[in-house]
């Protein structure tokens, strides 16, 4: 590989250019013209061609020179926005963000911070992706998008994670049917349905995993719903009892549309983290989102 020019040389280069005098062009780059002649020199020398013809009455750019020329003056200008850049004076560079989300915590909270996220970073154009936990994780990895927010916990030494938000769980069922199957502790559930995202019933671990040598709880059924929007749904219908995310369910509580289930019994909290590859340089700038979404109560 060719040994690249120092941006000193192309500074003396340039400044000759213009005054097209040695003496002059010293002056403005505060050298001796004994170093500036040898800066030239040395340029001449990685070019592999003269860039002057110098006599004792005048100093020309040869062709090669005039060639150079403009290419060297925005070399310059390119050097002085590095340092600009920096010290930290200089504008930044437009930005596409694509960030991973839940549908429900995405509509219900990432949305309506959208116009937010764009006044505290302008040069920030935001697009978002919907899908379930592991979906994310897997489009991170790929860099499909940049980053997304989850509540899983991630192994993967390919990610990392900031944590966001606290997120409460609660044991939830309406009204009408705890009323006429109540649910006082897990002789009861054999006259219920529970309704969870999957077979592994993840959302019942967290009630689960909290009571500590408790007996097990064995439900007439298992619906399975994938989303918590439709667990929700059907909750709110009176199907069955789930474990819901307290954000999501916190008006339907205070509403009386749902009641909460066995609230003498602790459940396990989780956190929504965002989530972006170990490798990727925006760190401080997932930082400053991570911070700003602190910010924003869930909803």
């Amino acid at each position: 590989m060719a040994t690249l020019p120092s941006v000193e040389s192309i500074q003396c280069f340039v400044a000759a250019a213009r005054c097209l005098n040695f003496r002059a062009a010293a002056r403005v780059v505060g050298l001796t013209p004994a170093a500036l002649g040898k800066r030239i020199a040395q340029l001449e020398d990685q070019m592999g061609t003269r860039l002057f013809h110098r006599t004792t009455r005048k100093v020309e750019l040869t062709q090669a020179g005039l060639t150079l020329l403009p290419t060297a003056q925005r070399l310059l200008v390119v050097a002085e926005d590095c340092i600009k850049a920096g010290r930290g004076e200089a504008e930044l560079p437009h930005m596409d963000l694509n960030i991973g989300t839940r549908h429900e915590l995405g509509l219900s909270w990432l949305v309506p911070m959208l116009p937010r996220l764009r006044r505290e970073h302008p040069h920030i154009t935001f697009h978002l992706y919907f899908g379930s936990g592991p979906d994310l994780e897997l489009r991170t990895r790929s860099l499909e998008i940049d980053c997304a927010i989850s509540s899983r916990k991630v192994q993967d030494p390919r990610i990392d994670a900031l944590r966001i938000h606290n997120e409460a769980y609660v044991f939830v069922g309406a009204p009408d049917l705890m009323a006429r199957t109540p649910l006082r502790g897990p002789q009861d559930a054999p006259a219920l349905t529970l309704i969870d995202a999957h077979a592994d019933t993840p959302l019942l671990r967290y009630f689960l995993d909290a009571q500590q040598g408790s007996e097990a709880w064995h439900f007439e059924r298992v619906l399975r719903m994938g989303t918590i929007a439709a667990i929700r749904a059907l909750v709110l219908a009176g199907d069955g009892v789930a474990v819901l995310p307290l954000y999501l369910v916190q008006p339907d509580l205070d509403a009386g549309r749902l009641v909460r289930l066995m609230p003498s019994l602790p459940l396990h909290s989780d956190h929504f983290r965002l989530l972006f590859r170990t490798d990727d340089p925006r760190r401080s700038l997932y930082e400053t989102l991570a911070q700003t979404m602190r910010d924003e109560p869930l909803r």
